[in-house]
């Protein structure tokens, strides 16, 4: 999927808009139990509480494409026999009035799922019925003019974290009291649709999976649900990819090279954005290895990089060109020092030797503060 295809989803998820009829779930407590399930028609509820569920089911598709969302591809032997495609199909194709297949996805959900400690789980499970409006060559969509429909399950994974005791005013008794402690629902950790929305139609070889943790890969999750591995988090993509360049690059990968390195990638993402390109930039061995031979760096090196960043990454897994930097900053360190820089601004920070001293060179004319003190 796309961005503009998540996005296209999530504004359908209102109640004027989407067609959930019933909002499924369970919650879950802090030891892995399943408490209780309910099963509320989206019609019944108050205006407020309509609007609450579809704000946590909106969330599970928030974010972007190689952040917050990653593509789950099943091979063609799961879509044929697999017990965990199976089981989303099941979920899908009865619009999850099989309350065995919604039963046996709680139990997954709850043997692997651990939000924190003393920290419980709500789970919601929606199905909406899309009628995808046709789209013209310009971009221009046409409300009568589509003729694809697109049904698909939506799961949001919730904590559920217990508050702090207040002393509150009661309007009503015109007094104050003692409240315990309520158990809040924060947003959504997890989450997936299925299927794959995928050139604004279904895609069966497909789900889209949220996560929000920039850490957490949530492995037993991915495993239980679509038995599949879990997609590198953002944290690990950057992790590794500093470990490859510093790996393969030894005594060639210096303070220019990854300026050089940063600047191409940085560039390359802006580029892209200013194209208005629905399609996601990636990158891959190939497309960085050229970035580093252009900068000088011997074949020997350059062919070692690409060894081990496919080693990392996977032979064919490219990933945006921003994961593997901070897009936000530039920022240089010592033992003792930490600076900071605009991420455009490369040219501002060099490092030069003097009397046999390497030092760390800030081009600094226009103008020096000390913690809020400009100074001569």
């Amino acid at each position: 999927m796309i961005d503009k295809e998540a996005a296209e989803l999530r504004r359908r998820l209102r109640p004027d808009r989407s067609n959930i009829t019933k909002i499924h779930g369970c919650y879950i407590n802090q030891f892995g139990e399943i408490v209780t399930t309910f099963d509320d028609s989206m019609a019944m509820l108050p205006v407020e509480e309509q609007e609450k569920y579809h704000e946590l089911l909106k969330k599970a598709v928030s974010g972007t494409m190689g952040k917050t969302l990653s593509d789950v591809v099943f091979s063609t032997a799961q879509v044929q026999s697999s017990p965990e495609h199976g089981l989303l199909m099941k979920l899908r194709d009865s619009k999850l009035s099989d309350a065995e297949a919604r039963k046996e996805l709680y139990g997954k959900i709850a043997a692997t799922v651990r939000l924190g400690e003393n920290v419980g789980v709500l789970l919601l499970l929606a199905c909406d019925t899309y009628d995808v409006p046709y789209r013209s060559g310009d971009g221009e969509t046409q409300a009568d003019g589509g003729d694809t429909q697109f049904t698909y399950i939506l799961c949001s994974i919730c904590p559920v974290k217990e508050g702090r005791p207040s002393f509150r005013y009661d309007a009503a008794e015109q007094a104050f009291h003692n409240r315990g402690a309520d158990w809040t629902v924060s947003a959504p950790e997890l989450g997936f649709l299925f299927p794959a929305f995928d050139d604004r139609a279904a895609n069966l070889y497909g789900a889209l999976f949220y996560h929000r943790s920039k850490e957490d890969s949530y492995e037993s999750f991915v495993e239980a649900v679509f038995h599949t591995r879990p997609p590198m988090t953002l944290g690990a993509q950057k992790d590794a990819f500093r470990e490859v360049l510093v790996d393969s690059l030894e005594n060639e990968c210096s303070l220019s090279l990854v300026q050089t390195v940063h600047r191409e990638l940085r560039e390359m993402a802006v580029t892209h954005k200013e194209a208005h390109i629905p399609e996601p930039l990636t990158v891959g061995a190939r497309e960085v290895g050229e970035i580093l031979e252009s900068s000088g760096v011997s074949a020997a090196k350059a062919a070692a990089f690409r060894v081990n960043y496919e080693q990392a990454f996977g032979v064919d897994n490219p990933v945006p060109p921003q994961n593997l930097l901070n897009a936000s900053q530039l920022e240089y360190k010592t033992p003792d020092v930490v600076i900071k820089v605009a991420p455009d601004r490369t040219d501002l920070v060099s490092m030069r030797e003097f009397g046999g001293v390497k030092y760390l060179l800030i081009k600094a004319d226009e103008g020096v503060e000390l913690n809020g003190v400009a100074v001569q």
